[in-house]
């Protein structure tokens, strides 16, 4: 039996973290570090997301003087509703990894 789409275990920890201020632009890092998903794991989800309009994405200029602007991540209103409802009808909850300070 196939799986569904956007049920993988890691893309449903993003999309927990996501959802949980669905209106809260987020850095891919703080997803990364949030979620315990590796940057080769997190960025291809984001991107997969993005591409099929789950996610909106814009760059932010760094508050730093010469650091780069960095790409920031929020669900658009069709990714909130597929992020509830995969969550919902899940079997295995995702489980977050407790933040570090």
């Amino acid at each position: 039996m196939p799986r569904l789409p956007h049920s993988s275990p890691q893309t449903l920890r993003l999309l927990s973290a996501l959802i949980a201020d669905p209106q809260q632009w987020r850095y891919g890092y703080e997803l990364s570090k949030e979620t315990n998903l590796a940057s080769g794991t997190l960025y291809p989800i984001l991107m997969r997301l993005s591409d099929q309009k789950l996610l909106e994405t814009r760059w932010e200029p760094s508050d730093e003087p010469g650091r780069p602007p960095r790409h920031t991540y929020r669900l658009t209103a069709d990714g909130a509703a597929l992020a509830e409802q995969r969550l919902r009808t899940t079997s295995t909850a995702p489980v977050l990894k407790p933040r570090t300070a």
